[in-house]
């Protein structure tokens, strides 16, 4: 078995070859070294044997090459091109295709400038809501198109998954008093959460997912967020719940660029695919995509304490609570509700549901889609009030906390809201936001991509409702809302 680090003797000659084509040294993984060139880049698998994968053979390249294009092509169209044939010629040298002996299989792809990988783009700050947005899109985009898998036992598949983790991470040598904590934790978790993933699997939730989905593995491509690189080795990885394959991007986009980027992320895919039974699992999940990363950087040589404590952190219990924000349009309840989600409750923050976004995913729509305005009458008004306090107190029955956004004009709206607080047994907290029309009516003017479609004819007749009596707190929506909110719930910015 050739250790990881470095090209194999026996491939040496190839890589020259691939070098002189691209005119520079290949970026090397411990399975791959992929040679870009300025149209071209070539990536040719190590013939490494490593437990969890086998490329030591030329034919079991070659299969993994024709597998890696085929898993990564429908989403990645242009990234991914051919497989390409490293054959020998008459006078010994070494071509790209012709008819002699096969010597090397490659793949053929385009070259993504460093800095448009999305570990790139997050170390520098530049994961703004609209990219974080396109990237929760991306992610539903291709779980929505990821083959369903039938008769597959999804807690005794997650049980393998952990103990064959907690098996790499005591191999590379984390401190074992730490694993055996984290072990216990985890397979309680497990076992709690059993007939939840069993109900999932039944949905139809496990899936042949991407199974890599971290920010490396993302880039910018025509300007969009896009997946490359899925995990084509070992399909019992890769075969596993949507919510899962997402927890790896929620837990790096946790510990690279913070909460505030995973809580977006999580809402936006959750706004889109309306998977909210997910949330429970979160906990579990999130802490084994941490184990997963925190032993493979420490076979690296890379530490991983850090984040062998991320897990800890992840599954330890945190309560929940319910807050919602009220008032007209344009007075920024969403701006108030995204601002205070991501410190509330457990990693990576409060559920965010907004009326606005429930009501254009009951017609198919994403969130800044223009409705008809038949979609705002009387009983889809109340149907999607009923769907957003069913989803609320669904998911804080599974710990999981929660930030309303709706106008809540109506003074029976408010009342539901602290009684699904009351019944959940969890904190509430209202929250109204008031300003001035002409404060108003200029903000309603100056939006852009937003999923509310209100204009300022639908302002003034909403001014014109008496919404009762307010025992909500009441902030102004022309000043520090978003301080005075957290002031008042007790939550840092």
């Amino acid at each position: 078995m050739k250790p990881a680090g470095g090209i194999p003797p026996a491939q040496a000659e190839v890589a020259a070859f691939l070098a002189r084509l691209a005119g520079a040294a290949p970026i090397e993984t411990h399975i791959s070294a992929i040679f870009v060139g300025p149209d071209t880049a070539w990536k040719m698998k190590k013939a490494v044997a490593l437990g969890f994968l086998d490329f030591s053979s030329l034919a079991a390249r070659g299969h993994f090459c024709r597998r890696e294009l085929e898993l990564n092509q429908p989403a990645a169209p242009g990234i991914y091109r051919d497989v390409v044939a490293i054959t020998r010629a008459p006078d010994g040298s070494l071509r790209q295709g012709g008819d002699g002996p096969v010597v090397e299989w490659a793949l053929s792809m385009a070259p993504i400038p460093a800095g448009d990988f999305l570990n790139a783009v997050a170390a520098r700050g530049a994961l703004d809501g609209k990219l974080l947005d396109a990237l929760g899109d991306a992610v539903f985009a291709l779980h929505q198109a990821a083959p369903v898998v039938e008769a597959l036992d999804a807690p005794v598949a997650l049980t393998a998954v952990l103990e064959g983790n907690l098996r790499a991470a005591r191999n590379a040598g984390l401190p074992k008093d730490a694993i055996a904590l984290l072990a216990d934790a985890l397979q309680a978790a497990l076992a709690r959460k059993a007939p939840i993933l069993a109900a999932r699997a039944a949905e139809g939730r496990i899936r042949r997912c991407h199974g890599d989905l971290h920010l490396g593995n993302l880039c910018l491509w025509q300007g969009k967020p896009t997946p490359f690189d899925a995990l084509e080795f070992d399909e019992a990885l890769a075969r596993i719940d949507t919510g899962y394959d997402l927890a790896f991007l929620l837990m790096d986009l946790d510990q690279q660029a913070g909460r505030i980027a995973a809580n977006r992320v999580l809402n936006r895919y959750l706004a889109r695919s309306g998977d909210y039974g997910l949330l429970g699992l979160l906990p579990l999940w999130l802490a084994l995509r941490a184990l997963v990363r925190a032993h493979v950087q420490a076979a690296r040589g890379q530490g991983g304490a850090p984040l062998l404590q991320a897990a800890m952190a992840y599954q330890a219990p945190t309560p929940a609570r319910l807050i919602a924000v009220g008032g007209l349009q344009g007075t920024g309840k969403s701006t108030l509700a995204r601002g205070l989600a991501p410190a509330l409750g457990a990693a990576p923050g409060a559920l965010l549901l907004r009326s606005d976004e429930i009501r254009k995913r009951r017609f198919g729509l994403a969130p800044e889609e223009p409705l008809l305005p038949e979609a705002y009458a009387e009983a889809v008004s109340t149907a999607t009030h009923e769907e957003l306090f069913m989803i609320a107190e669904a998911a804080l029955r599974q710990g999981h906390a929660v930030a309303l956004d709706a106008m809540f004009l109506d003074p029976a709206h408010r009342r539901h809201a602290a009684e699904i607080a009351v019944r959940a047994g969890v904190p509430f907290q209202g929250f109204w936001l008031e300003a001035p029309m002409e404060i108003l009516k200029a903000r309603i003017l100056s939006r852009r991509g937003d999923a509310s479609d209100a204009t300022i004819a639908v302002l003034e007749r909403a001014a014109k409702a008496d919404p009762g009596p307010i025992d909500w707190a009441r902030l102004d929506a022309a000043g520090d809302a978003l301080g005075a909110a957290r002031k008042a719930l007790g939550v840092a910015g």
